[in-house]
């Protein structure tokens, strides 16, 4: 059960990671709606090259970090990371899926823009299924 769990989330941040590279070097597909916005009108201001290529790594390195948990490679990692990593990126994606109350999340009160469509619908879902499955993997470990 967990080297299934393992394979699945390591390809959605694979998957994650290689679109964030796409749209760090300039590609445009997927990405009309992935920032808040208070108006349906107003134009979300986009982060530059490095912020977009520093959570492509991150989300890579979290894929790999998901592979050594899984044990298909072994790679000398601290001893808080290992006994605590993966509840912390479970964390961070439920508190993600629950949201900041406003712009995401399951909670927001702006709702009716395209990113509050596809967050309600995609994004906040897929950060759910993340923290559950991360938390299925730690106590499967």
């Amino acid at each position: 059960m967990a080297t299934i769990i393992g394979i699945l989330l390591f390809l959605v941040f694979l998957f994650l990671s290689v679109i964030h590279f796409y749209w760090g070097l300039g590609g445009r597909w997927a990405s009309e709606a992935v920032f808040p916005t208070k108006d349906e009108g107003i134009k979300p201001q986009k982060p530059g090259i490095i912020p977009t290529f520093i959570v492509a790594f991150g989300l890579l390195a979290i894929g790999i970090f998901i592979l050594i948990q899984s044990e298909f490679f072994y790679f000398s990692i601290p001893t808080w990371l290992d006994n605590y990593g993966l509840w912390i990126i479970a964390g961070i994606f439920v508190l993600r899926a629950i949201g900041d109350f406003n712009y995401v999340g399951f909670f927001k009160k702006i709702k009716h823009t395209k990113f509050g469509q596809k967050d309600t619908k995609y994004y906040s879902p897929l950060c759910l299924a993340i923290g559950i499955l991360m938390i299925i993997l730690e106590l499967n470990k």
